[in-house]
């Protein structure tokens, strides 16, 4: 199938099970292709039109998702948001992306200048009010048309909106039924958040490619989790999800006797939960690799060995390479070098960017990761850092200058470096190492930032320093710092 509307056009007269709520009522695909059409129609009323972004700040809820496939149905760009942004970061992304609608939270402020609707975790909300019993009809896209925009940090700190066209979407989704053996037989746990790539587009677009069904949760709760799997087959999430999983000594082999499938990505995974979670559920996790502007690059084998601290060979129908940051020469196995990718799964670019998008993209069509890496002898790509310092905590992106420009801000912080270590619950957490020109209060200045910054960019860690290590160029030497600190999180 060439495009996701195609998963829900296929399914109309289905009485399977899409989702099943918490409260363990039901919507079947047939009642899902209702709603996605009618709220299609919605937005049109609210005057939204093919190509047009309509910008979404909300709490987990099946609404949220057929939000999102609404508008696929009628052409338009869906745009997630993290819960987690300040209004501040908000006015950033709606003034750069100019929507047709904003979609936010009932308590949450309206931002100036843009039509502005409501809806609740409930499901509830002045969206779901302007639903009527008319249904629009499907938009007859082109795989190249954009799907979806996600913003993703860069090098000046500034988010950057990265397009996803419908294409990308599909030839993903597709990729991953067959790499994972997915078929309508499946039911995932579903406890990831909906603002992001792995939650939003590989899970669910995961299960409506394959017909499957979901136990759809608001966020993750590890006694939950545990107590679903009897009814489960699947499980997608990040590295936290596991090592809380862990917590738990009703964690057996008897506990996961259903389950077919753990995967995990959006951060690292350490070998030591990987190793544990084999031993204590006989289940060796399938780690993956992907991007915002790439979606899934890479996996471990769903048969075959899947080897710890790796993220697999590439997916079919996906290239990757590794070559020398500077000159771009292809280098051998076991080289470690800046990991490129190319193939159906690519972005089409940063909006309104053009010079950003050249500059990361090579003339034969590879992209420029920014994550450096090497491959073994079987192929098998292993992640050793990022050259563009990304952070990655809990699965999600944190550009460490984006939070140096709040910490140097601040009175008394002369300069600051901020850093990811690992984290044995979060993949890496975010230490701050900052100069002060004065005795500072870490209270003080995380109620601060708290005001500037999502909750999940804010450090974990403040360290006091007397001075920044720098090389002969003046440049700070993140590196040592990754080193003097790597321990902090770590017993």
């Amino acid at each position: 199938m060439a495009d996701p509307c195609d998963w829900i056009d296929g399914a109309a007269e289905l009485e399977r099970v899409f989702l099943e709520r918490e409260d363990g009522t039901v919507l079947t695909y047939k009642t899902l292709c209702d709603h996605v059409a009618r709220t299609g129609a919605a937005l049109h009323r609210l005057g939204v039109k093919a190509g047009d972004r309509v910008t979404a700040q909300v709490e987990k809820s099946p609404e949220a998702l057929i939000l999102y496939l609404a508008c696929l149905w009628i052409g338009a760009i869906y745009m997630p948001l993290n819960t987690g942004y300040t209004a501040a970061e908000v006015d950033y992304f709606v003034g750069d992306a100019e929507p047709a609608l904003v979609v936010i939270d009932p308590s949450a402020r309206a931002p100036d200048g843009v039509r502005t609707e409501r809806l609740g975790a409930d499901g509830r909300g002045s969206l779901i009010d302007a639903m009527t019993s008319d249904r629009a009809v499907r938009y007859i896209a082109q795989p190249n048309d954009l799907a979806a925009m996600c913003y993703t940090s860069g090098t000046t700190g500034r988010p950057k909106g990265a397009m996803i066209s419908r294409g990308a979407l599909a030839s993903n989704a597709r990729t991953l039924v067959d790499a994972w053996r997915f078929t309508a037989g499946d039911v995932l746990i579903h406890a990831l958040p909906t603002y992001h790539v792995h939650g939003l587009f590989v899970a669910t677009n995961t299960v409506l490619a394959a017909g499957a069904s979901m136990l759809f949760r608001a966020k993750f709760d590890a006694a939950d989790v545990l107590k679903q799997m009897a009814r489960a087959t699947v499980l997608m999430g990040v590295p936290t999800f596991y090592t809380r999983l862990l917590q738990h000594n009703d964690l057996t082999a008897e506990a996961c006797a259903s389950m077919r499938l753990f995967v995990s990505g959006s951060a690292p995974l350490l070998a030591e939960t990987h190793q544990e979670f084999e031993t204590r559920t006989g289940h060796a996790i399938l780690e993956r690799y992907g991007m915002t502007e790439t979606l899934m690059n890479t996996s471990n084998p769903y048969d075959g060995a899947r080897v710890p601290g790796t993220v697999g060979p590439a997916l079919p129908g996906v290239s990757v390479r590794i070559v020398d940051p500077e000159s771009g020469a292809r280098l051998p196995d076991g080289a470690i070098g800046m990991i490129e990718v190319k193939g159906p799964n690519l972005f089409k670019g940063y909006w309104r960017n053009p010079e950003k998008t050249a500059a990361d993209m090579r003339a034969d069509g590879f992209f420029i990761t920014g994550d450096l890496g090497r491959f073994d002898n079987a192929g098998y790509l292993q992640i050793v850092g990022r050259g563009k310092d990304l952070i990655i905590s809990g699965g999600l992106n944190i550009y460490p200058k984006e939070v140096e420009a709040e910490l140097n801000a601040l009175p008394g912080i002369i300069e600051s470096a901020v850093i990811g270590v690992p984290h044995a619950d979060f993949g890496e957490g975010v230490v701050a190492v900052v100069v002060a020109s004065e005795q500072i209060d870490e209270d003080v200045m995380m109620s601060a930032l708290s005001t500037r910054l999502a909750r999940f960019k804010l450090p974990k860690a403040i360290v006091v320093a007397d001075a920044l290590p720098r090389n002969a160029m003046g440049k700070v030497q993140k590196n040592l710092l990754r080193d003097e600190y790597r321990d902090l999180f770590i017993q």
